[in-house]
């Protein structure tokens, strides 16, 4: 079953290691440093950008062996071969899994679909077809992917090395090598390697055989250096290295046979390295040479690296200008400007030309509308409840409309979504329960804490303060996404016991009869009949609403369901590709409009509460004159903090949507936005509206909606990549445009939508902004078996133990930022800026305590 390609004129000195990781599945590392899948599947499976070969291998059988040298055939002994051949003067590397078969070749070895053509004289011939897929993989990175140096370590503390080697079959090399590995294990063990290894001349019996391997418990790697070079094919001459790797299938992604076998294959590349260890007389020479190599290598790919420009709009401004970015008056407004400005037209251009344009910009407005006004509505409802009705919904609408259709007219990165969110809503009811404390007038603190906010955002803008955020680095990010995610699920759960304490554990559910109090329906019915008056049963019916609470129930959780279901419908195999993503386009606004629907009309026999709704005076100025001057002072003190967490949740949104895995191309304005947000809340605080800045994870969400995504798969684990964004005002102008319309759907229709619905927005919005952060990932390894952690770059780079002691400190981080934003004294809330400040020191003083640099580098930049 191998493809056996004819050698060339020149001398082949590539390396080839054939190694595998599923089960019908093989691949080889080559010496220039690069890994071919060669992949058993059919014709359908093949994808978009690959380039499937097929090939027709006849290979001739005759009973005579009177050939004075060894064949291909001859040297594998017995009727059985190893598929694949090796390269000329290079090692030949095998390597085993539990369920899967490593082969050799310089060529693609693939699983063939063949048939036979038997004659019925002494010769024989078959026929093979070769479908093979090739996928090339980098060279093993000593100075960075830990597991490298680690494989080399372990290997000289449990080498299985045979020097001299006088056997000239590869059969018999490996029958040494197993021995060797296996002196422990029983004769049964060695006979089930040499089966994982070897397959008779067929190539559904080699199906079957991978099938049954054996079953292996941890890695084994063994060396075997021939006295003299071997022939073992047509391009696998002058052998003087076997290297065999057994891994079990259920291994860590880095442990694997395949990473393994780059391990090897990378340091016997080297033609002169294979050189010395031919000349090494004993096999402490060949463990000191070996382990020499690799600290060397390690050094050169260190020194090599090329420095990678960085992506941080201030180091982009550092360069531009020629010297140190400095606080200096305006002099970031002026740089955000000039970058944005060329881009203005084209703002609105590519929201309408493109492939497949009009529909994502279509789309995404319809996202942003449901996914803003929702939450408006939601949070217009918790501040009627913290405020007493002083900021009702009808106010958050408003300042949403305006404050948003601004920002997207004339704010730097126009993706970025403003919206008032969880951690300005317990900002509001501290404002509220201070002014009711000191019986100031809430509306006049409100504008006046507003105002001074307004004021410290200007001059965080003029000045650059912007760049301090260079220092918050991508662990902070995370922190902060994952606190508002917990903040969306709080919101919904606290709603959602406040609602059955209401109706389902109501006192008033158990009548004062004695046959009413027990759950027996025949009793009840007949003391109703008998005994029961009219008042007895109206009353009992009408008070204990225990239904609003079962159907709330349904509501909620069926919105996060069907949202999701719709939003992951792109991964199922139903409909066409299309289809599929439309649904999942469309999967919050076609999840609203189903469960409202059957909240408000398939259950209108439930008598369901609506959100509240007042009628107020939108534009009444706030009475200023009513404050003293030691009330004036007090609103500065709280618009300090106030600021700073405007300051940190504008530019973490900011970071966020600018991050380098989203490819985007126009720059970022951090400055100007700032400027922007200070001018809107200004306006904002006057009139009373509530406050907004940029929202997590609404902004990253609006970066998704308008970008087209591919799906990778790295060894057997899928993830997705953005290729490319639409960078466009036209899809938040226009859906802000609707919101503002939305203010004559007040109050109906819009109280046609369920408070659970609204809330089971929240917990959608929550579980989609995890899909993309990292910290919650490495929260899942805490549970993960190690065989299904994925082969990205910080656990090829950094020690397992390291990872989980990083993701440690993080949820440290986390509990403690939890505590201040969720603690019941009020007062303490106005720490909590101050600590989404703090974690900036933190981490670049108190972190690299406990972990290196050079994995903090792995662990906690931009990828």
């Amino acid at each position: 079953m191998s493809s056996k390609l004819p050698r060339t004129g020149r001398e082949s000195t590539e390396l080839t290691v054939i190694v595998t990781d599923q089960e019908n599945e093989s691949s080889f590392v080559q010496g220039n440093g690069h890994v071919n899948h060669a992949l058993d599947v059919s014709a359908n499976d093949v994808g978009p950008n690959e380039t499937p070969s097929e090939t027709v291998h006849r290979r001739r059988r005759t009973t005579s062996t009177s050939s004075s040298s060894p064949s291909p055939r001859s040297s594998m002994g017995s009727g059985r071969r190893l598929s694949g051949d090796g390269v000329a003067g290079a090692p030949v590397i095998l390597s085993a899994n539990q369920t899967s078969v490593t082969e050799i070749g310089s060529d693609a070895i693939g699983v063939s679909l063949s048939g036979h053509n038997v004659d019925s004289d002494e010769d024989e011939e078959e026929v093979t077809l070769m479908y093979a897929q090739h996928e090339k993989v980098p060279m093993k990175d000593f100075s960075a992917e830990v597991r490298a140096v680690v494989d080399v370590e372990k290997f000289l503390s449990q080498a299985v090395l045979l020097l001299d080697v006088h056997k000239n079959t590869l059969e018999g090399v490996v029958d040494l090598l197993l021995t060797k590995a296996f002196e422990d294990e029983s004769e049964t063990t060695i006979n089930e390697a040499k089966s994982a290894l070897f397959t008779h001349d067929s190539v559904h019996s080699l199906a079957r055989s991978i099938c049954n391997c054996i079953s292996l418990t941890k890695r084994h790697v063994a060396i075997a250096r021939l006295k003299h070079p071997a022939n073992f094919g047509r391009t696998s001459q002058e052998v003087h290295f076997v290297i065999l790797v057994l891994a079990p299938t259920k291994e860590k992604s880095t442990k694997n046979a395949l990473e393994t076998g780059r391990t090897f294959s990378t340091i016997f590349a080297d033609m002169d390295f294979r050189h010395k260890l031919i000349e090494a007389k004993t096999e402490e020479d060949f463990k000191k040479a070996l382990n020499a190599h690799t600290a060397v290598l390690s050094a050169e790919q260190n020194s090599s690296k090329k420095k990678v420009r960085s992506t941080d709009v201030f180091d982009e401004l550092e360069e531009e200008t020629g010297k140190r970015c400095s606080f200096s008056f305006a002099s970031g407004l002026r740089a955000d400007f000039w970058r944005r400005i060329p881009h203005y037209w084209s703002d609105y251009k590519d929201g309408v030309i493109g492939h497949k344009t009009p529909q994502k910009s279509i789309s995404t407005t319809f996202f942003l509308y449901f996914a803003i006004l929702l939450p408006s509505i939601a949070f217009g409802v918790l501040n009627d409840k913290n405020t007493n009705g002083a900021i009702d919904v009808k106010r958050v609408i408003v300042a949403q409309g305006f404050g948003g259709l601004f920002f997207a007219l004339f704010g730097g990165q126009p993706l970025i979504i403003l919206l008032t969110t969880a951690p300005l809503a317990l900002f509001i009811n501290l404002i509220y329960v201070i002014a009711e404390d000191f019986e100031l007038n809430f509306y006049a603190v409100y504008a006046c804490v507003g105002i001074w906010n307004s004021f410290f955002l200007l001059i965080y803008s003029v000045f650059g303060a912007c760049k301090l955020m260079k220092w918050s680095t991508r662990s902070t990010e995370e922190i902060f996404a994952l606190f508002i995610a917990i903040a969306f699920c709080y919101d919904a759960f606290i709603d959602l016991a406040h609602n059955f304490d209401e109706n389902y554990v109501d006192p008033l559910c158990n009548c004062s009869s004695p046959y009413l109090q027990n759950n027996n329906s025949s009793a009840l019915l007949d003391y109703v009949l008998n005994n029961g008056t009219d008042e007895d049963f109206a009353t009992c019916s009408v008070l204990c609403t225990r239904e609003n609470s079962l159907l709330y129930l349904i509501l909620l959780f069926g919105t996060v369901w069907l949202g999701l279901l719709l939003y992951n419908f792109t991964k199922s195999p139903y409909l066409d590709a299309s289809k599929r993503e439309l649904l999942a386009d469309y999967a919050l606004p076609v999840a609203v409009i189903i469960m409202s629907f059957i909240g408000s009309f398939c259950f209108r026999a439930v008598d369901l509460e609506p959100w509240p709704y007042t009628d107020s005076d939108l534009f009444a100025i706030a009475p200023f004159q009513t404050l003293s001057p030691a009330a004036i002072g007090g609103c500065a003190i709280l618009g300090f903090p106030l600021s700073l967490l405007f300051f940190m949740d504008q530019n973490i949104s900011s970071a966020l949507v600018n991050a380098p895995q989203n490819k985007l191309k126009k720059g970022s304005a951090y400055n100007l936005d700032l400027l922007v947000v200070a001018f809107i809340n200004f306006i904002l605080s006057i009139f009373g509206l509530p406050w907004i800045h940029a929202a997590l994870p609404h902004s990253p969400l609006h970066v998704r909606a308008l970008a087209d995504v591919e799906e990778r798969v790295d060894q057997g684990h899928v993830h997705t990549i953005i290729v490319h964004v639409r960078e466009t005002r036209l899809t938040a102008i226009i859906s802000h445009i609707f919101i503002a319309l939305s203010l004559f759907l007040l109050p109906l229709p819009l109280q046609y939508i369920p408070q659970a619905v609204l809330y089971g927005l929240f917990l959608y919005v929550a579980f989609t902004s995890v899909d993309d952060n990292q910290m919650f990932d490495r929260i899942c390894l805490f549970v993960t078996e190690q065989a299904a952690y994925p082969p990205n770059h910080y656990v090829r780079r950094v020690p397992q133990r390291k990872i989980h002691t990083f993701t440690i400190l993080q949820l440290i981080q986390l509990t403690v930022l939890c505590i201040f934003g969720f603690v019941p004294q009020v007062y303490l809330r106005m720490l909590f800026p101050v600590v989404i400040m703090l974690f900036m020191p933190t981490r670049f003083k108190l972190v690299p305590l406990a972990i290196e640099k050079k994995y903090l580098e792995a662990l906690d930049k931009p990828h």
